[in-house]
């Protein structure tokens, strides 16, 4: 299939890659995967042992009118411990590489379909100036939008930083997430033809 570049002629790329079916099952579980390996898993609780002090029985066992206790630091208690104490565990999902890369297709493919792919020779900025880079992205009609490019653009990486909506990566960053959370992708052809070369 051919891709309309926006200041230059049609490039040809792979069928295989950007043409794929939708598959909803295999993007789900793409993105699910990728969201938990990003967790923390750090949250930690207490349990009834783990608490401090509970060591004296409260009151006797028998004769005050109370119920018996043991302990002033279990679950009941304030100042007590959890009953199901949380604590710290992965949530990373195992994904074969090949499924991950399925995934990636599926999503790039379904970016063109759906019309959110835009494709450009290059980003040369003349100055890091926020400014350029908005007038830049105006002329292309583009608000919210991920860059994907090659290689450290610094003039790019400084323009972006103060645009809440303009996300920069390189293309061997790519992930599922920041693919669908913007509007539109917009890829230089380079970055194109690298990811083609690494999904073949």
């Amino acid at each position: 299939m051919k891709l309309e570049v926006k200041d230059g002629s049609p490039i040809e790329v792979k069928d295989t890659i950007f043409s794929c079916e939708y598959n909803e099952g295999l993007v789900h579980q793409v993105v699910t995967a990728y969201m938990s390996a990003g967790r923390q898993g750090s949250k930690a609780q207490k349990t009834r042992a783990e608490v401090r002090g509970g060591g004296k029985k409260p009151w006797k066992q028998k004769g005050t009118g109370q119920a018996r206790a043991g302990t002033t630091r279990g679950p009941l208690w304030r100042g007590g411990g959890v009953t199901f104490a949380a604590k710290p565990r992965c949530f990373a999902q195992k994904v074969n590489k090949k499924v991950y890369r399925k995934g990636i297709k599926i999503i790039l493919s379904e970016l063109i379909r759906q019309d959110r792919f835009v494709l450009t020779n290059a980003i040369n900025l003349p100055a890091p100036k926020t400014k350029e880079l908005v007038g830049y992205l105006k002329g292309l009609d583009l608000d919210r939008v991920l860059i994907v490019g090659t290689g450290e653009n610094q003039n790019l990486m400084l323009a972006s930083r103060n645009l809440p909506h303009v996300g920069v990566c390189d293309y061997s960053e790519i992930d599922p997430v920041n693919l669908l959370s913007f509007e539109k992708v917009l890829f230089t052809v380079e970055a194109l033809q690298k990811i083609e070369g690494d999904l073949a």
